[in-house]
Formats: C-alpha cells, structure tokens, sequence
C-alpha cells in the first residue's frame, strides 16, 4: 500500500501521514512510497482517528437539537443543523474507517501462516528417461531393493535400465511416496501444477455457475433477478459488455455466477487453462426458440464436459411454447430428464421471478451431487475474470479463488505479473481483508494488467513472487507452456501415449455432405480410439471453430468449404490444424492412416495467394475469364487453384492461363489486376475469390 492509498484509509492528509511517518522514523519520502505491513502496523496504532473533544462535540450537538425542539425554539437562529449533519456524517464516516483500519490491523498482527503450494516432501517428480538408478536415489534407498521390488512386479530391469512412470508410482506407494510428473510439480507452471489436499482439510465450496445463450435472451436480465440488483440498466442496449462475477446466498448456500458476453469468451478461458466452471446453465427464450449461438454455446458447453441446465426463460409471455424448446433442443442432443435424458429443464420468466427458485434449488442439488470442496488453509490459486485500467488506482484485476484464501497484502503472481494485493473488495463493492473459496473480488496491486482466463497464484514472501513471475515470463519467450496441441501428422504418437479420444470440429458446405463424413467418422474405430466431434455445422469455418479446436485440443476438417484469411492466421497463431477435403473416402482413408501411424505427409498445401473476380470476359473460343484484384500473394500460371464462393469452395483445378495487359505472364503480385482462366471451368460469378495454391515436399518429421 502506499502512503496516498493509505491517507485516503485513514481520511488524513499525505502530508500528515509523511509527518507521522517521520515522527516514527518510517522511511518514505513521498505519496508514492510504498507502506511494509509492520509500517501499517505502527502508523495504525499512532494515530487516533476520533479525539475525546470531537466526541463531546458530537453529543453537545445532539444535546443542543433535542433542548431546541423540546423547547419549541428556532433551532436556525444558533444551530446551523446542515453543518451538525454533514459533521456527523463525517464522523461516522470515520469510525468506519477506523473499524476497518482496526481490524486490518488485527488481522496483520495475527496473520498465520498458510500452506504452501510448493512442493510437498513427499512427492517424488518423475523425469523423463528416469534410470532405476535414479529413482532409488530420490526414494534414498538402495538400488538393489528397487530391484527386487521390481522382481516381483514381473519385471527383470537393471539399475542403469529405464522405468516407465506406472511402475514407478507402485514402488514409489511402496515407500508411501507419491510420484508426480515433473510439468506438474513446476510451482511456476500453473497451468499443470497439481495441488493434492488432505481430505480433513476440505469443505465444501459455492459452486461456480456460467449463464451462456443467445444474444438478449435474458441471461443478464436473470442475474439481475437473482441479486435483486440492476446490472442490466447499466449495459448498453440491455446487452453484456463484459465479464463479471457475482455471489449470492440462498438458502443460506452460497452460489457463484459468472456473466458472460457469450460462449467466445467462456472458451477463451478455458482455452487459456481456466477450467473455472462447475455448472452451465443455457438460458433460451421460450418464445424465440433455439438460435445459432445457442447451438454454439451447447457446443462450448459440451466440450468443456460440466453438467447443463436448460433455463426455458420468457414464459409469461403470450406465444411462449416450452415444449417446442424441449424438442429443438433434443435435435442437438440436449434431452430433457423428463424424456429419459439427464439435463433439467426449467420454465423461468427473468422479469417476474417465476421459476427461478427452482433454478437455484437444481443448481445446488447438482453442486451437493459433485461434493465441490477446497481448502481454505492454504495460500489462494484461481483465474482472472477480467481486468481494467482505473486512471486512479491503476490496474484492476477481477479474480474468482478456486482453491485456498487471499488476503490483504499477499504477494501474487498473475499471469506473467506479480505484485501485492493492496485492496481487495467483493461483489458488492466492500473493502475485505480476506476471500476464501469460490468467491469472486476485484483487487489492485499488480504491476500490469492481466489477461482473462491467467491463472494466479498467492506466496508466501515477495521474494517467492517475483522469482516466479520472471521464471514465468521467460517462460512465455520461450513458449514453453504453448499449448500441446493435436494435428493429423502426430494422431499415431497420441494414440501411442494413452489417448483414446480424438476431437474433430467439422464444417461442410451442405447438410446431406456434413451428415455423411460426420456418420463416417463416427464409424472410425482404430485400436480402441474413436473420433468425437465436438461440433459440425454448415458454411465456412470460422473464428469460432478455431477457438473451440484450441480450447478443446481438436482437429477442424472442412468439406467443400475454405476458411477465411482471417481464420487461417488465427488458425496460424493458436497452432491448430485445418484440413480440407472435396471427397469423403479420401478424408476416412487419411484420418484412418494417421491413427495407424502410416499416413505419409511428404506434400502439404501452400498457398501463394489470393484474387477477387471483379469482372468476367466471355470469348467463344477460350471461354470465361476472370478479370481479377489479386488481394495477396501471387497468382501463379500452371498453380492448382480453387473457386471459393460464400466460404464455399465450388471448383478445386488448376489455372490454364494468366494475362496481363493482353500479355501472357508467369505471375501477377498484389495489387495488380490479371484475367484468369481456369482449366475446364466457367461458372464464374463476380465476388468470387480464387485461392492458388501448390503442394509442396515437406519433410517427414515422423521418420527422421
């Protein structure tokens, strides 16, 4: 905290606070510097927010009003009561203070300690290329007993030998060690870091519940109901701008909600390792009916494999039909519990309340089902909700606490920052000193703002903080915590490693195209390892699709479609493999390759570039041509090339012929207009993009 935060606490001037510093010969020079907790401590315990003169003044004031009125007089002629009135709420403005300094005090006084999340001693990290020799070591045990313990496992391996991790955890539970992979025991590596809690310590936690749907649908407008509040007034149009966290308390359970602008964003999170959520709820207007991003947002849910309610919301209105929802959303695989499925629908109307006690009744007998537990005994782990710039406090980081307790003053890594939390407050807007499980607070303190979906994590010292802050941006240079992500060329070492699921987003350009690949991935059945695709759709593949692949660590296959340049950048940046197809049994026969470990990937697609028909020439002899912008790239005489129309990919050939200016060219670059002829093609239209590609020879990281 520093000295202006803390002259504004106290409601005193940073020039007293300077003088009071000095008197006690706390070293700081301006409003900038920064307070140590023990400095609190003593500034606290000098200074005396209300003096006995200003209390008696307090009840001579009262005294004089009361002796007025009793005795009929004109109070104005000697009382000016505005002032008395503004003066007392000036002092209690100030007790308040004081209360809250009081118990910040305390609470510095008998801050005790909290469980580190660093290493526990008993867990024993697990290497790659780990020797029976090493391990002995680390169990500090002889290599010959290792050994014998092996033996009777049925294993004959010498002590210079390699152990696999499953043989090394039993003889490591022999020693009533536990054994953990390194990544995961990487204090500075939030995002895999495995915190195992003894069971005596947990207690039950609120559980964390998402409101994902169509744009106003009313999933700000059933928050709105359930605080008893007005976020909804203050949005622009009625409609989330943004993402917040909220708590309320029924029943006297504790709930909390997260608002979000939509299903983009829940997976952004998820894709950033914020598995935050407990419970979806999927709100849909009765009298609307199920919509595009309802669908996607059925999809994100899914993905992220967290149970589902289905909030049926405007049912008082006068063509309002439930049961057409229940239908609809069944097409999409949501089936009502009452049809023999497992996802709860309820009837809600957001602007009477009806039904909404119910909702929240279902959402804790869920949450008792789940047994959601953490510990507050140890130090706070969880993610950022949002953050803000504040021009007068700096950055403001919106935190919801998965595991542990936060306090005031606790140093933090978040992201690939750190700091100190100097203010803490809840949903509500009220200074807290601490937060415990499940709840969501605004704090300030960090040196730069984070990103929604970072991890954060509390420490002990500073100087914990910080190491891990840097390790952590030097991390980030090196991308050592990119994401692990799955592309066609590597299915056979996943599936070698343990996986038994692969994920697919599918986009075709019609509905009888995406049923068929759909059914003939389903059927796709290698060694046990099945295709599960997460979401199919018609149209073009969009950003939408990109961030579910990432998130979900899925491959996207298009079918007569083609991504937009746009899409294929963000494709680029999150590292997720696209792969297009014109033909079903090619698709089948290379996926079902890769999955074997035989598919050999010696070409791959390059494109050289772009151009829009702008114009089209018809001549008898030669047919149509293309007068074209070439909007990148180049456009190359004798390439392989495609007609995209609508994200629809209606012609895959070759170009016959460039000109330019009547000439015959090799090339044209951007910028530069060309006619093109394509190679027995002449249903071209005017807004048509030709993308001309080549396959060129890559080589087969899988051999060398």
């Amino acid at each position: 905290m520093t000295v202006k935060e803390y002259a504004a606490d106290v409601n005193l001037s940073v020039a007293e606070i300077l003088k009071k510093c000095n008197d006690l010969g706390i070293e700081v020079m301006s409003g900038e510097d920064i307070l140590t907790d023990e400095d609190i401590i003593s500034l606290d315990n000098a200074i005396n927010l209300i003096t006995e003169d200003e209390s008696f003044e307090e009840e001579d004031t009262i005294d004089e009003v009361v002796d007025a009125i009793v005795e009929g007089s004109n109070i104005t002629k000697n009382i000016n009561i505005t002032d008395k009135k503004q003066k007392l709420k000036k002092k209690k403005d100030q007790t308040d203070v004081k209360d809250y300094s009081y118990l910040k005090k305390e609470m510095y006084k008998n801050k005790n300690k909290l469980m580190k999340n660093s290493k526990d001693d008993n867990v024993i990290l697990f290497k790659e290329g780990m020797t029976v020799g090493d391990l002995a070591n680390e169990l500090n045990v002889s290599g010959t007993d290792i050994i014998k313990k092996l033996m009777t496992l049925g294993l004959m391996i010498s002590l210079n030998q390699v152990i696999d991790f499953e043989n090394a955890e039993i003889v490591a539970l022999e020693y009533n060690k536990t054994l953990k992979r390194e990544e995961t025991q990487d204090v500075s590596n939030f995002e895999e870091y495995e915190i195992i809690d003894d069971e005596a310590l947990l207690v039950p936690r609120p559980p964390i519940v998402t409101i994902m749907g169509h744009v106003d649908h009313g999933k700000t407008t059933l928050l709105d109901y359930i605080r008893h509040s007005h976020i909804a007034s203050g949005e622009a149009g009625g409609i989330t701008q943004h993402i917040g966290a909220y708590q309320i308390e029924t029943n006297g359970n504790k709930i909390t909600f997260i608002d979000t602008p939509g299903h983009a964003a829940f997976t952004e999170m998820r894709a950033r390792g914020a598995s935050v959520t407990d419970i979806v709820i999927i709100i849909v207007a009765a009298d609307d009916g199920v919509m595009p991003q309802t669908k996607e947002a059925v999809d994100h849910a899914l993905s992220a494999k967290v149970p589902i309610i289905v909030a049926v919301n405007k049912i008082d209105k006068p063509d309002a039909n439930p049961e057409r929802i229940k239908t609809e959303m069944a097409e999409i695989n949501i089936t009502p519990e009452e049809w023999g499925g497992n996802v709860p629908f309820i009837n809600i109307s957001a602007q009477t309340g009806e039904g909404v006690d119910k909702l929240l009744e279902t959402i804790l007998a869920i949450s008792e089902m789940s047994e959601l537990k953490a510990n507050p005994k140890r130090y706070a782990v969880g993610s950022v909700i949002e953050s803000r710039q504040d021009k007068n406090v700096g950055g403001v980081a919106s935190l919801l606490i998965l595991n542990g307790t936060l306090r005031l003053g606790d140093p933090i890594v978040v992201g690939i920052t750190h700091g100190k939390v100097r203010t803490m407050k809840n949903d509500l807007g009220e200074s807290i000193l601490e937060a415990g499980p499940g709840t969501p607070v605004e704090i300030t303190g960090l040196s730069e703002n984070p990103s929604a979906g970072d991890k954060f994590m509390a420490f002990e010292t500073e100087k914990e903080a910080k190491e891990v802050a840097e390790k952590r941006a030097l991390h980030a240079k090196e991308n050592k915590y990119k994401k692990d992500v799955i592309s066609l060329d590597d299915l056979f070492s996943k599936i070698n490693s343990g996986q038994k699921e692969i994920n697919v987003v599918l986009k075709a350009d019609v509905r009888g195209s995406e049923e068929a690949v759909k059914n003939s991935l389903l059927k796709i059945d290698v060694e046990g390892v099945k295709i599960n695709v997460i979401r199919s759709g018609i149209g073009t593949i969009t950003e939408s699709d990109v961030v579910l692949a990432n998130a979900s660590n899925a491959i996207i296959i298009g079918f007569n479609v083609s991504p937009s340049n746009i899409t294929k950048e963000l494709a680029k940046e999150y590292n997720v493999d696209i792969r297009l197809y014109t033909i079903i049994y090619k698709c089948i026969e290379e996926i079902e390759l890769a999955m074997k470990g035989m598919l050999d990937p010696e070409f791959e697609e390059k494109v050289l570039g772009n151009a829009e028909i702008r114009r089209i020439f018809k001549f008898s002899k030669v047919g149509n041509i293309a007068g074209s912008y070439v909007l990148d790239g180049i456009i190359k005489n004798g390439a392989k090339a495609r007609v995209i129309r609508d994200g629809v990919i209606v012609y895959d050939g070759g170009i016959a012929s460039v000109q330019r200016e009547k000439d015959s060219v090799k090339e044209v670059k951007k910028g530069f207009e060309c006619g093109i002829t394509l190679d027995n093609f002449s249903d071209i239209k005017i807004g048509d993009i030709i993308e001309c590609y080549e396959m060129v020879e890559v080589r087969d990281n899988a051999k060398s």
